[in-house]
Order: structure tokens, then sequence, then C-alpha cells
């Protein structure tokens, strides 16, 4: 059993996502009443001098029960249409809720794609900073009205995660509408336990991570694993907790042993500019290295050069980031491209000598540097 308290001192920023199981009432719609007590809560938060920034879900559902749609459907442009009316029920209700507490919201829509150019994922992470400076408190989901893969797949976890990284927060709270990460379902069986901390994400959490999700929502805790180890990797705390505990942001905050907490990744600190290579950007292809070139990646800090490369997957340009695949197909890492496919094609397995033979100096550039590499170690 680990200390959280240790980790949860001095808590200046949070991401706070909420799912649509906790925004959503039994009967459909939104949960007035739920949403008005975590605005509360979120307020005395920010009242105390943190900065909180939340992830929300709930434009769907709010968007069916204004159309008067009882059962979520499964025709993506009506998901779609739902979203953008749904979105306004939402925010209206965020602002009024908030400005009770004298608080003002600012929304940001944003799609995984919007994050894949540097310099527009600096503008996000200003656009941030900026609310917070205002004492305006950022309100951010998904643009589900356009965004079909999101809908899909999204649930705002991994969106949460990247948001985390983008505004250097100490800590994301995910709450759901279980009490946490249990070491099987709890809703099939009575004996399940609860996991109260988890010091890394291996194998057997992830397994026992079961498909929990809710009416509304489609990510279930598989998805809020993996944004827990997002963050585990970028050094930001994670904790999943339950929506519907009294007072559950407070008793986070004072350490108390509520939800399952999952401990960062303290051993080296990742730049800003990897985070964004490593979870910013959507990767395009990849890339298979043999097993001197993986050594030299994982335990020399060295570049990814032409000789180590035995295999080049998908179509791409240079400038894109891919994913690094050992000959045991396990992934290492990720990093931006060099070259395009089809040159990496031209030079794979040659060395400097023979590639100079066939080509021009420009072609003896590392496949990846190292500066643009994030490695993922076990």
């Amino acid at each position: 059993m680990g200390n959280r308290k240790k980790y949860l001192k001095n808590i200046k920023k949070i991401v706070i996502k909420i799912g649509s199981s906790s925004l959503t009432s039994k009967a459909g719609g939104l949960d007035k009443v739920g949403m008005k007590r975590f605005v509360n809560e979120v307020s005395s938060l920010i009242k105390r001098g943190m900065e909180v920034i939340i992830v929300t879900s709930g434009a769907i559902a709010a968007g069916l029960e204004s159309l008067n749609i009882k059962k979520k459907p499964e025709d993506i442009t009506l998901l779609q249409a739902a979203a953008s009316i749904g979105q306004v029920e939402l925010m209206r209700l965020y602002s009024n809720l908030f400005l009770k507490s004298g608080l003002k919201i600012g929304q940001i829509l944003l799609t995984h794609e919007d994050t894949t150019r540097r310099e527009q994922y600096l503008n996000i992470k200003n656009t941030i900073k900026n609310l917070i400076g205002l004492n305006i408190v950022p309100v951010i989901n998904e643009n589900d009205s356009v965004a079909v893969d999101e809908i899909k797949f999204g649930d705002n976890d991994q969106l949460a995660a990247l948001v985390a990284i983008l505004a250097e927060s100490d800590i994301l709270i995910i709450l759901t509408d279980i009490d946490g990460m249990y070491d099987k379902n709890p809703r099939i069986y009575s004996d399940a336990k609860l996991i109260s901390y988890i010091d890394k994400i291996n194998e057997d959490i992830e397994k026992a991570a079961g498909g929990i999700g809710s009416t509304y929502g489609i990510g279930g805790m598989e998805s809020k694993i993996k944004a827990a180890k997002i963050c585990s990797f970028s050094g930001i705390k994670t904790i999943i907790a339950n929506s519907r505990r009294k007072n559950i942001l407070n008793k986070i905050i004072a350490g108390e042993d509520v939800g399952t907490f999952f401990a960062p990744q303290t051993v080296k600190k990742i730049k800003s500019i990897k985070k964004w290579i490593a979870f910013g950007m959507k990767t395009k292809g990849g890339i298979v290295i043999d097993r001197g070139a993986e050594e030299a990646v994982l335990n020399k800090g060295k570049s990814i050069l032409a000789v180590g490369v035995v295999k080049v997957d998908g179509k791409f340009n240079k400038g894109d980031t891919l994913k690094v695949f050992s000959l045991d197909s396990k992934l290492i890492a990720k990093g931006i491209s060099n070259f395009s496919s089809e040159d990496i094609e031209k030079i794979k397995g040659k060395n400097r000598d023979k590639i100079l033979s066939e080509f021009d100096t420009s072609m003896c550039s590392e496949v990846i540097h190292r500066d643009c590499l994030v490695v993922f170690k076990e």
C-alpha cells in the first residue's frame, strides 16, 4: 500500500474529467442536481486558491434530452446533431451554476487533430493559461459534432490526459460512476475488491480493467487506465473516483483513502516537446528496428540510424510521427521522421558508406534524431 499523501502536498493545478455517467440521470438527460453539487465542489477548490480545468462529457446526452430521444441511437450523424444541440445546453447549465459562485467559464472544443500541429498545440496551452489567469474556469469537451472517431472511442479520458499534459497539471482526477479500479468487474463479481493504490500500471492491471461503461459514455475502465498511464509517464498523478460521493474532490485533495490513486513516474522528467510527440501527435506509420538498434535506443541514448531499420510500415512523409517497434513487435518509442517512407525503404539496413555510395549526403541523416524521439521503458 503506497502513501498517496506524499504526492498530494502543495497541489495547485487540477484537471478534472467528469464522465457521461456522472452527468446523466437514470431517466436520461442531464442530472442537474448532481451537476450543481459538482460545480459547488469545484468552486470550493478554486476559492482555496487552486486552478481547476474541467474536461466534461454530456453533450450528446443533453442533446438527446432536448430532442426527446430516449435511447442513444447508433446513427453517427444523429449523434453529431445531438452533440451540437447538447453542447449549447451543457455550457448554459455550467455557466449558470458557476455564476452563482461568482465564477465565469470559457468553452474550448477540441479534437485530437487540433493537437497534431505544434503551433496549434501551444496555442491551446496558452488559451488555457490565459483563461486561468483571468480567473475563468476552462471547460473543455471533444468536438463531438464533427469528430466521428471521438464519438466512437474517446469518452474524453485520453483528451483529459492530454489536457493535463498541456496545462502542466499536478493531478488528473477522473470522476465516474464507480468507486475506482477493482481487481475485477464489480458489476459482475460480488467479491471484487477496490484497488486503492497503484504504483505502476502493468499487464495485470490492464487485464483487470474490464469494459465498464455507461449508457451514454463509450469509454470504460480500460480507457481510464490508458489515461492514467499517459499521465504517469508524464509525471502527473491520477485518481479515479466516484462522482456521487459527497465532497469527493476535497477528500481527494486531503489525501483520504478514496478511489484509486496512480503514482506518477518520477525517475526522469520528460520534456514538454517529447510529451507532445508521445501523446499530442497522431502517428502516420511505423518502423521496425533490429536488436542492435533497440539496445542503442533503450540503453545508450542513441538516435535511430538507417542501418538498424529492418521494416517500414505504412505511407508517411518527412516530419510525420512514427511508432518504433522491436523485432518482437513491442512498441518501444515514438518519434518524428527525417525521411518519407519511400526514402527509408531505399536506405534501410545500409550503413553510412553504402548510403553515400548510392545517394548524396542528405540521405545520411538519422532516421529519427534522439531529440525528437520518445522512448517508452517498462
